[in-house]
């Protein structure tokens, strides 16, 4: 299933995309993807309905991220070896672990805002996780089976707050619109193998990031088992997993966002975003 949330900021309704690419209505099954309803038991019953019997939803709505909250927006640095190198740091032995506010989710086609004194925008295409069920001390060889499904994440991040000064990845990380989630979550079952997945993302039409996910360091389902051994992972909790190489931080000379700028970034299977970059408006 593809799982979504439509309508205007704060006013979002949960639907679903039909195999005839049809969004539906599922205000009357449940009233919002919530993090405490984002478990495989609210999926199965989701799977069990007749998409046709559920209302059509007409025009073009916003759509926003496909889930309404996050109890931990957990992210993953440096998961793919040449996106490492880019960024003249070596290959980590262990998951490098940061979290982004959860305040920092946004709909896959609104606006990034540049922060005031924002100095090096730059973008991160990456597979972002869902977690269906509870997970502490998950084996490897079980992890997979406590993940809701998938989405394209776009980890937008301010390199001179990340890495200057203090050096705090999360506040390089965190501001409002850091975190364009969808454009639908999509279910596992779905997805299969999460670990061959093509991905790309474009700046003002110019392709700048290409790879797969099946040159990460650490895959899924490791992530996921390690992750449960450091705290424990909750439904609706959200984990995006790395980005390959590609970032305007590796380029020589670097090259950053700035105002008007276009993203437009995708994974396979799981849909296409698009972000215009705008300035801070207070």
């Amino acid at each position: 299933m593809k799982l979504v949330r439509y309508g205007a900021k704060g006013a979002e309704k949960p639907g679903l995309i039909d195999a005839a690419g049809q969004l539906r209505d599922l205000s009357g099954t449940v009233n919002d993807f919530r993090p405490e309803l984002m478990t495989l038991e609210l999926t199965a019953k989701l799977a069990a309905l007749d998409p046709a019997s559920l209302p059509t939803v007409d025009g073009d709505p916003r759509l926003g991220s496909p889930v309404a909250r996050t109890g931990h927006f957990i992210a993953i640095g440096l998961n793919y070896a040449d996106h490492a190198a880019e960024s003249g740091l070596p290959v980590p032995e262990e998951p490098v672990l940061f979290s982004k506010a959860p305040s920092s989710l946004c709909g896959p086609f609104d606006d990034v805002i540049a922060p005031k004194d924002s100095q090096k925008l730059d973008w991160e295409v990456e597979l972002a996780v869902v977690i269906g069920k509870r997970a502490s001390y998950v084996s490897e060889a079980d992890a997979l089976s406590h993940v809701l499904g998938y989405a394209v994440c776009n980890d937008v991040s301010e390199r001179f707050w990340q890495i200057e000064g203090t050096g705090q990845w999360m506040k390089g990380k965190s501001a409002e619109t850091f975190g364009p989630l969808g454009p639908w979550l999509v279910t596992s079952d779905e997805v299969g193998d999460p670990q061959n997945l093509d991905m790309w993302l474009d700046v003002n039409g110019k392709r700048m990031q290409t790879g797969n996910t099946k040159t990460m360091i650490f895959g899924v389902a490791h992530l996921v088992s390690y992750l449960s051994g450091k705290m424990v992972l909750e439904p609706g909790d959200v984990v995006t997993t790395g980005t390959p190489p590609g970032v305007g931080l590796g380029m020589k000379p670097p090259v950053y966002l700035k105002p008007g700028d276009v993203m437009e970034l995708s994974i396979e299977k799981l849909g296409t975003q698009r972000q215009t970059v705008v300035a801070y408006g207070g």
